[in-house]
């Protein structure tokens, strides 16, 4: 092999060196992102490194960083309050939105019960309303209802009765009407 050309030379060099200042660039907005607090994604970091997104998932290494980084809960600027991370923000935000979705199921179901009470006020109020002793005609309906029922049982009955004892009158027509008749002179 010959060696590479000194102009080559100096192109790869020169290559190598900007990536080395690149890579610094975003070892130092990652590290910036942690001492703050701020936002820790590849869109992120990419901007505030001045690099483009494709130059992170080229260095496998420096993407790694990121999401190591972005897994990890925020610190918080000048030590004080609780940390919060990104997997413990989805989770208030899925409990929030079931509470959301709860409190509104709620309120349908007050909405309903309201729709209720102030039609049967109005409804009674504006005189077309029903009588105020239906509860008294329910009971006296479930009571007639219930002597129907007992009636038709007992018409029942008499029918089967009937029926039974128009079968035996005819067994005994029959009969009659099968012995011959002696006649006594």
């Amino acid at each position: 092999m010959t060696a590479p050309q000194p102009a080559v030379q100096a192109m790869v060099e020169g290559r190598r060196a900007d990536t080395g200042r690149r890579r610094q660039r975003v070892l130092s907005a990652l590290t910036d992102a942690a001492k703050n607090g701020t936002d820790v994604s590849v869109t992120a970091i990419a901007r505030r490194a001045g690099v483009d997104r494709t130059f992170l998932y080229r260095h496998r290494d420096l993407l790694a960083q990121i999401h190591a980084q972005a897994a990890e809960p925020v610190a918080v600027p000048g030590g004080h309050g609780p940390a919060v991370s990104r997997a413990s923000l989805k989770a208030d935000l899925a409990a929030a939105d079931a509470r959301s979705a709860r409190l509104a199921a709620q309120v349908r179901r007050l909405e309903a019960r309201l729709s209720e009470v102030l039609g049967d006020q109005v409804w009674s109020e504006s005189g077309v309303g029903g009588p105020e002793d239906i509860e008294q005609f329910k009971a006296r309906i479930t009571t007639l209802e219930q002597q129907l029922i007992d009636l038709e049982l007992k018409l029942q009955e008499r029918d089967d009765d009937l029926a039974a004892a128009r079968a035996a009158n005819r067994e005994l027509m029959a009969q009659i009407n099968r012995e011959p008749v002696h006649r006594e002179d």
